[in-house]
């Protein structure tokens, strides 16, 4: 017999005055897309209400919306007085924390989930419930949370090119050894028709050598690039003689395996 399944969170159908639905302050200052509400109340009005909005008690004759700001909006939109919601059991209420993550998630994943977007989310949800919980609501790791939070600091000048000229991380990184905009911008617009390898290379030598000019560190960047590492399988004979050689000169042995490949490719 199939086990039946039985959801953590009880509710049941009630329909309150629109009026009496609070939401919460961070999510009030939270910018929604307008089309996107036009089209969401033009289907509400002609397929009517599929999926009820989520709340729960806030006090005498008021309600706190746990998730579907959208459909709250697209609902005052076409002027509706009383609406149907789903109203948690008390057994089962919400954390405030938890009622904002759900919400952010719930908005990504219904629209598609672009660059600015999810900086957005990273950003609010590790200010609103912190960056533990942020990154497990996001379903990222710790480290792709830092990137996005890094990247939420670069300037809108340097982020109008992400991504279709710029990588997240490129700008971010640019920005981070580049503090002055107007500079930034200059290189940012050299570097775009680098290929993303060059790019790579010129970004990690200009975190080095901030103040160095452009063109030093895009030689550098060449140089790396043209840069290969090689697996060398010596027998025991060889690999002694290299041993003995790189003690005499004070080197490596991966370093004098490498003068002696240098020296000898300059005769040919």
């Amino acid at each position: 017999m199939a086990k039946r399944y039985n959801s953590p969170i009880s509710y049941r159908l009630r329909e309150i005055p629109v009026k009496q639905i609070k939401v919460w302050h961070d999510a009030q200052a939270r910018k929604l897309d307008r089309e996107g509400i036009s089209d969401l109340a033009r289907s509400i009005k002609n397929e009517g209400l599929q999926n009820p909005p989520m709340v729960q008690k806030d006090g005498k004759n008021s309600y706190l919306l746990m998730s579907g700001q959208r459909r709250l909006a697209a609902l005052k939109r076409i002027g509706a007085k009383k609406i149907p919601v789903l109203l948690l059991n008390n057994s089962t209420k919400y954390d405030l924390d938890d009622a904002k993550a759900a919400s952010v998630v719930e908005n990504l994943h219904r629209n598609k989930m672009n660059t600015k977007d999810m900086t957005a989310a990273c950003v609010f949800l590790s200010e609103s419930v912190g960056k533990t919980k942020a990154a497990k609501s996001l379903g990222i790791s710790q480290q792709t949370l830092k990137k996005y939070l890094g990247f939420a600091a670069v300037p809108d000048k340097l982020k109008q090119y992400v991504p279709k000229e710029l990588s997240r991380d490129d700008a971010t990184r640019l920005y981070q050894s580049i503090l002055n905009v107007p500079k930034a911008v200059k290189i940012a617009e050299k570097i775009i028709p680098l290929d993303q390898r060059l790019r790579k290379k010129y970004l990690y030598h200009l975190a080095k050598s901030p103040k160095s000019s452009y063109l030093k560190l895009l030689k550098k960047a060449k140089a790396r690039l043209l840069q290969q590492k090689i697996s060398l399988v010596l027998n025991k004979c060889h690999a002694r003689k290299l041993s003995s050689l790189a003690a005499k000169n004070n080197l490596e042995v991966t370093e004098m395996a490498a003068k002696i490949m240098s020296d000898y490719l300059k005769r040919r």
